[in-house]
């Protein structure tokens, strides 16, 4: 029986480990998109503990953290181990027009959404015209 085999697929697998051992914060993959008066941020955050996720705003800064753990057991021989542990950091610029007061998040199946409020003043408003003619005050003479 004939093998074949692919060189690069032990070189993948080699810096893929490489590269899952680097020290620092993991990747979090985010999608970001406005919905009529709110902007709706959603991180992918797969098999991360609820309770480690903090989100924070200060001043125009949004910093989302999330942690997540390797499963031990005591005796195993790992084969593979692609799933990367470890923490997430991401941080995001948002302008005035957020309301930040009125930020929320949920946490639902391994998905972090977070939705981002416009805030009264950086709604678009129609501005009214006047007419100089009407605030004048004619007088006729006889």
């Amino acid at each position: 029986m004939a093998m074949s085999s692919d060189p690069f697929s032990e070189f993948d697998r080699l810096a893929s480990t490489l590269l899952q051992s680097r020290p620092g914060p993991r990747v979090m993959p985010v999608d970001l998109y406005r919905e009529g008066d709110r902007y709706v941020l959603t991180a992918d955050l797969p098999g991360a503990d609820p309770g480690s996720i903090d989100i924070d705003v200060d001043g125009q800064l949004l910093t989302i953290r999330a942690q997540r753990t390797t499963a031990s057991a005591e005796g195993v021989k790992w084969l593979s181990q692609e799933r990367p542990a470890g923490s997430y950091l991401r941080q995001f610029s948002v302008g005035e027009g957020i309301d930040s007061e009125k930020i929320t998040a949920s946490y639902d199946n391994g998905v972090l959404s977070v939705v981002l409020p416009v805030s009264e003043r950086a709604k678009p408003r129609k501005i009214a015209i006047g007419s100089a003619k009407a605030d004048e005050q004619h007088t006729i003479s006889a």
